[in-house]
């Protein structure tokens, strides 16, 4: 994926050519987005409802954020060990069961009476969504040439964002038109629809089936996933950088509802117009790191500080301004050019990883992306919020992509080392 061969070698071919039908790659590509947005749809669509829930329940800032922490939590703690059982049992069949499971608790979101109702169900979604992520990653790297993974990878999780926007302009439309229960009835039987479309469509790669019957001891993997230091420096940037958009994508509609007087179908819309500039990001960074890397030479990592002291720096703007059209556009420009960095992880860690434990690579990535990120970040605004008010909140935030800035930097001191072993 980042490794640079010769012309005219027999390798430098292969990575030039589709291992599958064209037209099968894209319709597997095309059902993996789907569920993409599915799962981020149902993760985000509580985001909206926190005006009502808010006053239906009585709530805390600090409760708000924990029903959204808990599924990252669920999301990390459990990605490692799914992928690693989709690498041995199968990534469709497990793919399948992932997206049954977390559409059948987000239609329970809709069900719950009370606030722990709320959190065990909110807990089934993080269980449901956990080794997503790395499992359809890894199917992706199987049916594309490596020459397009970055693009392939950044365009497949910028999917992530455009369902988090889905999820808060649904979410914050329904709640205001049909209650907030309705949101998550309609949302949770969508994603049971794409979960038999995927069964229906996708099939277990070949190389992949191979690789189950010979694969590695657990410990193993473990070893190659936690020595290898180009791999643990990607992770902890990635994570930092998750953190400030986990907190963003959760607190940005009741930033709006608080201070620009916005009700719910309006902010959750207006973030959503936010977000989509990252999803641009995201597809755009990807191709533009597969473009620097292969064509002008430029290492992966140092475009990915690039991305990095973007986020920082115009973050750090946005919230020095007063709130209205100059600290949204602000905010915009920082998902636009500070997102790139997603995609660009996962080809990073699978590049310095064998084949046979790329999805447990993308499981590791997955796991810091929401115990350093997702998990955290919503919880500790909110906290900050309850202690001094969410805009202060939102002014501490951007520090943490100077920490993500300074680990990409140091993974790149050890990246052709580790990408030579894997070699």
């Amino acid at each position: 994926m980042a490794i640079h061969l010769p012309a005219g070698d027999a390798t430098s071919l292969e990575a030039n050519a589709f291992p599958v039908t064209r037209f099968y790659a894209w319709r597997v590509f095309a059902l993996s987005v789907g569920l993409m947005l599915s799962d981020y749809i149902s993760r985000q669509i509580l985001n909206a409802t926190f005006p009502a829930l808010k006053a239906e329940w009585a709530l805390s800032d600090t409760q708000l954020g924990a029903l959204v922490s808990v599924v990252a939590l669920g999301v990390g703690v459990l990605s490692f060990p799914a992928s690693l059982l989709a690498d041995r049992c199968g990534r469709v069949k497990s793919v399948s069961i992932m997206a049954l499971l977390w559409s059948v608790a987000t239609i329970a979101c809709g069900m719950s009476g009370n606030y722990a109702g709320m959190f065990m169900a909110r807990a089934a979604v993080g269980i449901g969504e956990a080794g997503y992520a790395s499992a359809g990653g890894a199917i992706l790297v199987s049916v594309f040439p490596r020459r397009l993974h970055g693009t392939i990878i950044n365009s497949f999780l910028s999917a992530a964002l455009f369902g988090s926007v889905s999820g808060l302009v649904l979410g914050g439309t329904l709640a205001q038109r049909h209650g907030w229960r309705t949101a998550f009835f309609i949302i949770g039987a969508g994603g049971l629809v794409l979960s038999l479309l995927y069964v229906a469509g996708v099939r277990e790669p070949r190389a992949h089936a191979a690789q189950v019957k010979t694969h590695l001891p657990v410990k193993d993997v473990l070893k190659r996933l936690l020595t290898t230091k180009t791999a643990l420096w990607t992770y902890l940037g990635s994570g930092l950088m998750m953190f400030i958009q986990g907190a963003l994508l959760a607190w940005m509609p009741s930033l709006m509802n608080r201070y620009y007087g916005f009700d719910m179908t309006r902010a959750g819309a207006t973030t959503g117009l936010l977000v989509i500039a990252g999803g641009v990001g995201m597809i755009a960074g990807g191709a533009l790191v597969d473009y620097l890397s292969a064509r002008r030479g430029v290492r992966r990592l140092r475009i990915m500080v690039g991305f990095a002291l973007c986020y920082f720096a115009l973050l750090l703007i946005a919230f020095q301004l007063q709130p209205g059209n100059p600290q949204l556009l602000a905010v915009a420009a920082a998902f636009l050019t500070g997102s790139g960095f997603v995609g660009a992880s996962g080809v990073i860690v699978t590049a310095v990883s064998p084949p046979a434990i790329h999805a447990s690579a993308f499981a590791m990535l997955t796991l810091a992306n929401n115990i350093l990120g997702y998990a955290p970040g919503p919880f500790i605004v909110g906290l900050l919020a309850d202690a001094s008010g969410l805009l202060t909140a939102m002014q501490i935030l951007p520090l943490a992509g100077l920490g993500a800035a300074a680990a990409f930097l140091i993974a790149d001191r050890y990246y052709d080392n580790d990408a030579q072993q894997t070699r």
